[in-house]
Parts: structure tokens; sequence; C-alpha cells
């Protein structure tokens, strides 16, 4: 069983977490994209009704819009049931590094402002320590970018701005992302990230802790759900 069949598995089982009259977010990256592929599915048979979706991503809502799931936006629905998203590390107590997709701020927006954050995964993203296999994405505003990157460095971080062929990575925002490695994981995520956050000229960081009600890990032995204590 390849890599993309055990994460379609993992999209199709975070599905069912989807019911219908359901107000949900739609999370980016390539696990996430087969749920948002099922849930078109269930939309389109009848299995699901009204509901509606928000969008992660510009990539997300063009992907839904082919889909035929309807979109509506935080304005109109504060309060999500589901969010489905994927994850770029989890570690035990289901603390997430997300951002390696480049969507960061939009996608801990929609996780705040939902009630049950479903996350997909295959076995490689589960860690016992934040930090040991990906970098901490940071969003940082263009102005003064450098002072920004050297105020993370003094936080133990090797930042590395992150790159589009020759070009910085802009997000969605218009917002560039430096990706800090730190030697070793991190041992106080949760200070790690009231730090990085109160430095000037950072937008958000990628660490989502705190936030996940239960893990989709689909493996070939078959599809576990872990579930937050």
């Amino acid at each position: 069983m390849d890599r993309e069949e055990l994460k379609r598995q993992a999209g199709w089982r975070a599905a069912d977490y989807v019911e219908s009259g359901m107000a949900i977010g739609l999370g980016s990256g390539s696990t996430a994209r087969y749920a948002t592929l099922r849930i078109g599915e269930l939309l389109a048979t009848g299995r699901l009704r009204d509901v509606v979706a928000v969008p992660t991503s510009d990539e997300t809502e063009a992907l839904a819009r082919e889909a035929g799931i309807p979109l509506t936006t935080l304005e109109e629905h504060p309060r999500l049931a589901v969010t489905i998203d994927g994850a770029d590390e989890v570690d035990p107590a289901l603390n997430l590094i997300k951002g390696l997709g480049g969507y960061l701020l939009r996608e801990k927006i929609v996780a705040y402002a939902t009630e049950c954050e479903i996350i997909v995964v295959d076995p490689t993203k589960l860690v016992e320590r934040l930090g040991t296999k990906a970098p901490v994405p940071v969003e940082v505003v263009r102005f003064g970018w450098e002072n920004t990157r050297s105020a993370l460095e003094d936080t133990g971080a090797r930042p590395v701005l992150r790159m589009r062929d020759r070009d910085p990575y802009l997000t969605d925002e218009g917002n560039l992302i430096l990706d800090c490695w730190y030697e070793g994981g991190l041992e106080d995520p949760e200070a790690l990230s009231a730090r990085l956050n109160g430095i000037p000229g950072v937008v958000e960081n990628g660490l989502f802790l705190g936030m996940t009600a239960a893990v989709v890990v689909a493996a070939p032995e078959g599809t576990r759900i872990i579930e937050a204590n």
C-alpha cells in the first residue's frame, strides 16, 4: 500500500465526522485534500445535505468549488462544528506543527473557530517531540523581516527564509515564512509559541497546541483514531 493510498484512507475516514447541516472547515495539504474530495462525493450522492464549508487556502477553495461543496465565511458562520486538516508533526499529546504547505495563518484562525478539530496523517508524521523532523514555520510581515529573523535566532532557532524557485515564498496574505529549526526539538512548545508571537513582525507560528480533538492515522495494518484525553 503506497503513501497516497494511506492518505486517501485517512481522508475518507475523517470525512465520517461530517454530518448533514454542519458548517465545517476544510484544511489544506495533500491528506486533507482527500477529505474534501470525499465530502464532495457524499454531497453529490445525497448522503450529506446542507453542508457549508470555510476553506483555509485559495487552493482548497478552488478544490472545494470543483467538488461541488458550498462555501461560506467565518463572518457568516463564526463557529464551525468540524474542521478536517493535516499536520506536519503530531506529538503524543496531539500537539501539532503545521504550515509546511504555507497556510498556517488561515488554518489556525479556522481551527480556533472550530469545536472539533480532526487531523489526518500517515504514520510518518507521528513524533515523540515536536520539532524533531520538521521546522516550526513562522509567518512574518515583509517590512523589517531581517530584524525579525534576528529576533527568532535569539529563541535558539536557525531560521531559513522559505523560497519558491528564486523568489521568497509569499503566503495567501502576502507575508513571508521563516522555517525555524531547533536542534533536538522543542523542550517547551507552549513557552516557545508565546515567545515567538511576542516578536514584532511575527504574524503567527505553526505550533497548534491543545486544539486537536482526534487524529486519524492510516497505516498498512489499518486506520486508527487517537483521541485527545
